[in-house]
């Protein structure tokens, strides 16, 4: 009998004791209908006070209208109190005054002098840990397998298996060597169905790349 996993459609993966939905903690799939959002399968997100409002609770600068957008892969871990500021919320800052003028009247908003031009999408890989109260700031491109600490504030593209850490969010250290970072990326587990994930658990969660390689589907 195969065992039985959370499913990816689920608001709610987590129950309590008595059976109900642990309402703290959510898929962000099932839990954002947003034209600007693209997030992956068994991405959660965990909040101590739980929003009604997914989408606006995690990016509050990203508008229906937005031209840029928030891309996050697989299995990504989002902490509480964790915001993206995307590029909608940008100001200019090459002249003398960053005052957005148009948005209080005096004609239309596009084309005003006053308004930044698009920016950057910002990405979040597969298998993202982001720590509590971290900021990611519009346009970063953050990697796989990165470790965003608590309270950092990340603006720059973060290469893959790195963890990053205070304000402004600099590169501690990576994860692996670079022989080891290349093999995880062309293994891609994320990628793989997800019983073969769960047999492959411990190999995951190891240090030893080269047993993960063994567990590999042969499809893959």
């Amino acid at each position: 009998m195969p065992v039985q996993f959370a499913n990816p459609d689920d608001l709610y993966p987590i129950k309590t004791d008595d059976g109900a939905d642990h309402k703290g903690t959510v898929f962000l799939k099932p839990a954002i209908d947003h034209p600007r959002m693209d997030i992956g399968r068994f991405t959660y997100a965990s909040a101590h006070h739980p929003p009604k409002d997914w989408a606006f609770h995690l990016a509050p600068y990203l508008y229906p209208f937005s031209p840029e957008r928030l891309v996050i892969g697989k299995f990504c871990q989002i902490a509480s109190g964790v915001q993206f500021i995307t590029a909608s919320a940008n100001h200019r800052y090459d002249g003398m005054s960053s005052f957005p003028f148009a948005i209080f009247g005096g004609g239309p908003l596009e084309g005003r002098p006053s308004m930044p031009g698009p920016g950057k999408t910002t990405r979040i890989g597969n298998d993202v840990w982001v720590g509590s109260e971290a900021i990611v700031l519009p346009g970063a491109q953050i990697g796989n397998g990165v470790i965003v600490g608590a309270g950092a504030v990340v603006s720059a593209d973060i290469p893959s298996y790195a963890i990053v850490a205070g304000n402004p969010g600099r590169v501690v250290r990576m994860r692996f060597d670079a022989e080891v970072i290349a093999r995880l990326e062309a293994l891609a587990w994320w990628d793989w169905p997800i019983e073969a994930i769960l047999a492959a658990e411990a190999e995951i969660c190891g240090g030893d790349v080269e047993a993960l390689e063994k567990r590999a589907p042969r499809t893959h």
